[in-house]
């Protein structure tokens, strides 16, 4: 894979042109009775001129196919630079790829998955979860994830932890948020124990 250089301040978001590979694997077991196949990510490759521009079925070996989907850009972003430190210093850095079935079959016979965006932001998968999406990982090669550190390295700052102010130096307030002020003189009056 030709890794660009990072980007610096004067440059553009350093990006890679991927390709997505989906896989129609047969189930096994009760669970196949009610659905026999299921889509899984298979792998994220460098993105070649030969691939075209439409997705395309790579194989088919008795029912289990690879779905071949092009054209993806992968972009680096300093402003995600948090995303791709928890990505790169983990055990395992992978891509994220967020993908969806189609509504209506338009290049097979039934539906297939379509692969929508590719990150490597651990945040942006995040992000993709809580809005309930399909999102799957694969593994990122090793000279991706020397790119990927390299952009860390220069663009993340780890913030400095700020030191909590005990509780005893809050300001007390009533439940609706006013300012509450606390006496220790003894009350007067009718009422207050006064005879």
């Amino acid at each position: 894979m030709e890794i660009p250089e990072t980007p610096t301040a004067h440059t553009r978001p350093a990006a890679l042109d991927v390709a997505v590979v989906m896989r129609r694997e047969r189930l096994h077991g009760p669970s196949s009775h009610w659905q026999p196949w299921r889509w899984t990510l298979d792998a994220v490759l460098p993105d070649e001129p030969g691939f075209g521009e439409e997705p395309r079925l790579m194989d088919d070996h008795e029912g289990e196919q690879h779905w071949l989907h092009p054209g993806f850009k992968v972009e680096l972003f300093r402003d995600e630079a948090e995303g791709y430190h928890l990505n790169a210093t983990a055990p395992a850095p992978c891509w994220f790829v967020l993908w969806r079935m189609e509504e209506e079959a338009s290049l097979a016979s039934e539906p297939i998955p379509r692969p929508v965006v590719v990150t490597l932001s651990y945040y942006e998968a995040g992000r993709w979860l809580d809005a309930q999406e399909t999102v799957e990982q694969v593994p990122a090669p090793q000279e991706v994830v020397d790119w990927l550190r390299a952009f860390v390295q220069e663009h993340y700052m780890i913030e400095p932890k700020r030191r909590k102010r005990p509780e005893s130096f809050r300001p007390l307030v009533d439940r609706f948020g006013n300012a509450a002020s606390v006496s220790t003189e003894k009350k007067r009056g009718r009422g207050a124990g006064d005879v």
